[in-house]
C-alpha cells in the first residue's frame, strides 16, 4: 500500500493520509467550497461525505456534521498529550482528521475536521 499511494498522492496528501499530519489551515480549496456533490477518499474513492452534511465552523478545515454510514472508522488519539478521536477512512484505512463534540446542535453536535488533502468531489 505504501508504494501505491506514494506514486499516487502528493507528498503532503500522503504525509496526511500515511503519516497522521495536518494540513495548514485555510490552505484546502474545500474550505469555502459550497457545490452539491459527495466528497470522497482521494486515496481509495471512497464515499465520505454528502455536501448537505457540509458547514462552515471557521477552524480553517472543511467540516461536516455526520459522515456516510460505515465510511469512517474512529481511533483513540493520544498524541500531543490530548486525547482526541481520529477519523480514517473505513475503507482503506487513510487518517482523515479528528471528531469534535462542538458542532451543529441541531445535527447531534459533531463536528468532523477533515484535511482538505484527503479529500475528493463528484459533482451531483
Amino acid at each position: 500500500m505504501e508504494e501505491k499511494w506514494k506514486r499516487k498522492l502528493t507528498k503532503v496528501q500522503y504525509r496526511v493520509l500515511a503519516e497522521k499530519g495536518t494540513e495548514i489551515p485555510f490552505t484546502s480549496k474545500f474550505v469555502k467550497h459550497s457545490e452539491k456533490g459527495k466528497y470522497i477518499c482521494v486515496a481509495c474513492g471512497n464515499v465520505l461525505f454528502d455536501s448537505e452534511t457540509k458547514f462552515n465552523s471557521y477552524c480553517g478545515w472543511p467540516s461536516f456534521w455526520d459522515a456516510k454510514k460505515g465510511a469512517v472508522k474512529f481511533h483513540t488519539d493520544k498524541s500531543f498529550f490530548i486525547k482526541r478521536t481520529e477519523v480514517v477512512c473505513a475503507k482503506c484505512g487513510g487518517h482523515l482528521g479528528h471528531v469534535f463534540n462542538d458542532g451543529p446542535k441541531e445535527h447531534g453536535g459533531k463536528r468532523f475536521c477533515i484535511n482538505g488533502v484527503a479529500l475528493g468531489f463528484k459533482k451531483k
